[in-house]
């Protein structure tokens, strides 16, 4: 009876492993990718005390969502990655997990989802509904467009009108400008991830701006970047920001040179290492933008 017991508690943890390995909760680079700018776009909206509630909100909305929009990728992608070396091993093209098994965790987790927008103002409910659809559209445009990123790009910036929403009820310019900011800085680090598949996705015929750009791929990157670069910096004008935030778009702007390095030879391992250095980018950003808002209470005369 002991040893049956025990073979029970094993398959449940692999089970349950497995699924968590389903929704990449083990590997948050991409919630922490989504993350820093929706908070960057809280604390900008609320000038810099947004309140706990709804910083509580978005960032458990990043992580569910994050988790939802993996699931369904794998549902989607699950006829693909036993092809791919770098998504082979992934639960549901193994088998560890079934299909059935996967839908009901993507519902669950959407509805969770649902549960936290429903704390949130109409407005941002509203909000909400082109950004769940495109996450949802997004694994399947990979067949059609070389464009994925674009949309990759769309969906993860996404969470940052729905926090000027979620703060003011309103879409000012800023909004808008740290939305493309980040859209375009999404759309280079995807591409450095489809760097890293470019070979297996030629073969099976998955399209990415890798694939689109080629041989130019880093220049495009770059240029991505660049651009991305000038519109934080408007940003920051927009904002009245200061000496700080500027010192962490210089911070950025070597990181970015950083990833250009890395990506010179277009080895996958050294693509994937660009691909995670974002996650340092978004943080940065966030902290430049926390830390001009206390720098400005500080000074600020009593």
């Amino acid at each position: 009876m002991e040893g049956t017991a025990n073979r029970k508690a094993r398959r449940f943890m692999h089970r349950l492993f497995a699924l968590i390995q389903l929704t990449r909760l083990d590997k948050p680079v991409g919630a922490l990718l989504l993350l820093w700018p929706t908070l960057a776009a809280l604390w900008i909206a609320a000038d810099g005390d947004p309140p706990l509630l709804l910083v509580t909100a978005f960032v458990f909305g990043t992580f569910v969502m994050r988790a939802a929009g993996c699931v369904i990728n794998d549902i989607a992608d699950r006829d693909y990655d036993h092809h791919v070396e770098r998504t082979k091993n992934r639960p549901l093209t193994q088998k560890r997990v079934s299909l059935m098994e996967a839908y009901v965790l993507f519902i669950v987790l959407a509805l969770i989802g649902l549960a936290i927008v429903m704390t949130l103002n109409q407005m941002t409910q509203i909000m909400a509904i082109p950004g769940i659809a495109i996450t949802v559209a997004y694994p399947y445009l990979k067949r059609w467009t070389h464009l994925p990123q674009l949309a990759l790009g769309i969906a993860f910036s996404w969470g940052i009108p729905m926090a000027f929403t979620a703060v003011g009820q309103s879409l000012p310019g800023v909004a808008w400008l740290l939305f493309t900011a980040s859209m375009l800085w999404i759309v280079a680090y995807d591409t450095e991830y489809a760097m890293v598949d470019r070979r297996d996705d030629l073969r099976i015929g998955i399209k990415s701006t890798a694939i689109l750009f080629g041989h130019i791929d880093r220049l495009m990157i770059g240029l991505l970047q660049i651009l991305s670069l000038i519109l934080l910096s408007l940003v920051g004008l927009n904002s009245g920001f200061r000496l700080v935030y500027y010192i962490a778009i210089v911070v950025i702007a070597v990181l970015f040179a950083w990833q250009q390095y890395l990506i010179k030879d277009r080895e996958e391992e050294a693509c994937f290492a660009a691909f995670s250095n974002n996650a340092w980018v978004g943080l940065i950003l966030f902290l430049g933008i926390v830390a001009e808002y206390t720098a400005v209470d500080v000074l600020a005369p009593q």
